[in-house]
């Protein structure tokens, strides 16, 4: 698990979520059923799983997935990309309203996006909906992207593959089971729709990276306890 410090996007798709819940003997519905995999939101995530903390996200550990986790000077989390051989996965969460997803209209935005900018992208049926997927140009050349997005109650998580598995779904492998894992704790502020979650280091990478060396640069990073 690495941190380094910078120097001064429908309803939650997933399997077999029970819709019509039957009555107990007495009338009242049944408990709700756990919904078969995440991402959860913070109340609905099984116990008993060793996760990341970064406030916002909870990542869960799977092997040789590394986390990587760019903060600012005052913890503050501004990029998450776990890495898994060639392929990565970029996290992003964030605010979204009661009644309603908002990962069909943040789709189309970003196809709008990559259009403006000379990039193709082609909607894809995918195991959490519709995805989008596209093929840009970067300084290291053509670079394919898979963008998934899972509406949550409040909350949406963008997650955006890149590598092999952004062209081949099989190939995420421990990446994927890090998104099916993961847990969301939106907390009860009132945010803007679409506002990005609080992420934050953990307190311990906290205390290291402040007793590190202030004049490291940027590549520096500190390795947190439980790193993978």
């Amino acid at each position: 698990m690495i941190f380094s410090r910078k120097r001064a996007a429908g309803r939650h798709a997933l399997d077999e979520r029970a819709t019509n819940l039957p009555d107990t003997a007495e009338g009242a519905p049944a408990a709700p059923v756990e919904p078969a995999r995440g991402p959860y939101d913070v109340t609905e995530a099984p116990d008993g799983v060793q996760r990341l903390d970064l406030g916002s996200l909870q990542i869960p550990a799977v092997p040789e997935v590394e986390v990587r986790v760019q903060a600012d000077q005052q913890g503050v989390v501004q990029q998450v990309v776990l890495v898994h051989g060639q392929s990565a996965l970029q996290l992003g969460v964030f605010a979204a309203p009661r009644s309603e997803g908002i990962w069909d209209e943040v789709r189309e935005e970003i196809r709008q996006s990559l259009f403006a900018d000379g990039a193709a992208a082609q909607e894809v049926d995918g195991e959490y909906g519709t995805e989008l997927h596209a093929r840009v140009r970067t300084e290291d050349g053509l670079t394919d992207l898979r963008f998934v997005g899972v509406d949550g109650p409040r909350w949406m998580v963008r997650a955006v593959y890149q590598g092999a598995a952004a062209t081949d779904p099989a190939a995420a492998g421990p990446l994927a089971h890090c998104l099916d894992g993961l847990v969301v704790d939106r907390g009860v502020e009132a945010k803007p729709v679409r506002e990005p979650l609080p992420l934050r280091l953990p307190r311990e990478a906290g205390e290291q990276a402040a007793t590190a060396d202030p004049a490291a640069g940027p590549a520096d990073a500190a390795s947190a306890p439980g790193g993978r």
